[in-house]
């Protein structure tokens, strides 16, 4: 099997440990162990928990602590409709690989996690690309999707909120997609590492698992939550594909690490003081972000609803790689090149790190900017 080039991974794998102000990071700034147990009120009592635990396997689909937490970010899912993966990274795959045939259509908004596009064209699918587009706020376009939606489609890819755009599909737009999966009798499978950061209310959009019977919700701890290092993820789903899940789960992952589980057990049954944090840091950092978006004349961007990034456009008569690598070599700032995202001509910039970094970063970006007309020139 062949298979393209992961284009984020790769430039975060090249340039991650050569930035001093990584505006690349896609993750809430990250929990310290320490910061996770004074939440939890365990500082003094956590060896007491752990100490005694056998290194074994541990439950192989997850313990049902952990999923009974997990279970309790959804209206309407149980224990059994959950099984613990290795990140959402693990979930997303399992589900490609489970649902799609050589052959099958499949339909990927774009940008969105390259994941979820390149793996099913890997196997042999019909992938249909959906672009979003600025015009659109970044949203799907019904109409295009209903053209793309055959009869006998396979799997609808969305991501929400959006990674990199921010853009958020709300309980009535998500209720449209399903309809239209409905008509076509295709699976959706909603990427929403992001859930939980929307910039109003709670935080949370109703989820893809609670609206539509053929709906897959896939998250992980790693964004919202602020502990990327448990590399701990999930799916939701109908127990029928839970159980086909299960088969191939088998050859590649076995069970998630005791530790792991035990630590994303107690930040889920702690998650409001988690999520307090989360969005105090997002909400906060994007009226950063946002003030400077308007001050930049070279800048434009489509207000992110939600996540932890922003799509930036800009005015300069560079690739956005060549954008980046300048940026980076001249100012230690790290932002990630829409190229990677199979979108030239844009930015992503990752605003949910610590405002003392996001302040800086975008002071050597203004810096860089103000520069740049005499160095494109020369």
């Amino acid at each position: 099997m062949k298979i393209r080039e992961f284009g984020v991974e790769i430039w975060m794998n090249k340039y991650e440990t050569q930035c001093a102000l990584n505006l690349a990071e896609t993750c809430v700034e990250s929990l310290t162990i320490a910061e996770l147990l004074e939440m939890a009120g365990k500082t003094g009592t956590i060896l007491a928990e752990l100490l005694p635990l056998k290194m074994t396997y541990g439950a192989i689909e997850g313990s049902e602590r952990l999923r009974s937490a997990i279970a309790s970010l959804y209206a309407g899912q149980k224990i059994h409709n959950i099984t613990v993966t290795h990140g959402a990274i693990g979930a997303n795959a399992l589900v490609h690989e489970t649902l799609v045939e050589p052959g099958d259509r499949v339909i990927s908004v774009l940008p969105t996690y390259q994941q979820h596009y390149s793996i099913p064209a890997s196997y042999g699918a019909d992938v249909q690309i959906l672009k979003l587009r600025e015009e659109n706020g970044f949203l799907p376009d019904l109409d295009e999707l209903r053209r793309l939606a055959l009869p006998g489609t396979k799997l609808i890819a969305i991501n929400n909120p959006n990674n990199p755009t921010g853009s958020l599909m709300d309980e009535a737009f998500l209720r449209a997609v399903a309809k239209i999966a409905e008509d076509c009798g295709a699976w959706v499978l909603c990427d929403e590492v992001y859930r939980g950061t929307d910039q109003t209310g709670d935080g949370f959009t109703t989820s893809i698992a609670d609206l539509y019977g053929k709906g897959i919700s896939t998250g992980s701890m790693s964004k919202t939550y602020s502990l990327a290092g448990l590399r701990l993820g999930w799916i939701a789903a109908p127990v029928e594909l839970i159980q086909a899940v299960s088969i191939h789960r088998d050859y590649n992952t076995i069970s998630v690490g005791m530790l792991d589980d035990h630590f994303a057990a107690l930040a889920l049954e702690n998650r409001a003081k988690v999520l307090a944090r989360s969005q105090k840091i997002t909400r906060g950092n994007l009226a950063i972000l946002d003030s400077w978006v308007a001050a930049e004349p070279r800048i434009s961007y489509v207000k992110p609803q939600s996540g932890t990034t922003a799509l930036l456009k800009y005015e300069a008569d560079l690739s956005s790689e060549d954008f980046c690598v300048r940026l980076l070599k001249e100012t230690g700032v790290m932002l990630t090149p829409g190229s990677a995202m199979d979108m030239e001509g844009y930015l992503r910039i990752g605003y949910a790190n610590n405002p003392e970094v996001l302040t800086a970063g975008l002071a050597r970006m203004s810096e860089f900017l103000a520069k740049l007309p005499a160095q494109a020139a020369a």
